[in-house]
C-alpha cells in the first residue's frame, strides 16, 4: 500500500509536483484497487496543499506588499533583495 504520510517539510515544489502527476496518472488508468486509490487521492490532496504553499511562499519573495499613509494596501510592487 501508497505510503500516505505527509510530504517532507523540505520536500521541494519539483518534486512534490512529479509525485503528484504521478498519483494523477495512476488514478486515471484505473487500475489501482479502492484502498489504494483512496491512500493515493489523500497523499495527492497533502501534496496539493504543500504545492500551493510553496508557490505562495516563492510569491511573498518576489513581492512585497504596497501600505499607503494612511496603512490600507495599495497593490503589490516587486521586492527588492538588497
Amino acid at each position: 500500500m501508497t505510503d500516505v504520510a505527509s510530504p517532507p517539510t523540505d520536500l521541494s515544489f519539483e518534486e512534490a509536483l512529479q509525485r503528484l502527476e504521478t498519483i494523477v496518472s495512476r488514478l486515471e488508468s484505473g487500475q489501482a484497487p479502492l484502498e489504494e486509490s483512496i491512500a493515493l487521492y489523500e497523499e495527492g490532496a497533502r501534496l496539493k496543499a504543500h504545492c500551493e504553499e510553496r508557490l505562495k511562499a516563492a510569491q511573498l519573495r518576489v513581492e512585497k506588499i504596497v501600505v499607503g499613509p494612511d496603512g490600507q494596501a495599495r497593490g503589490v510592487e516587486a521586492a527588492s533583495f538588497e
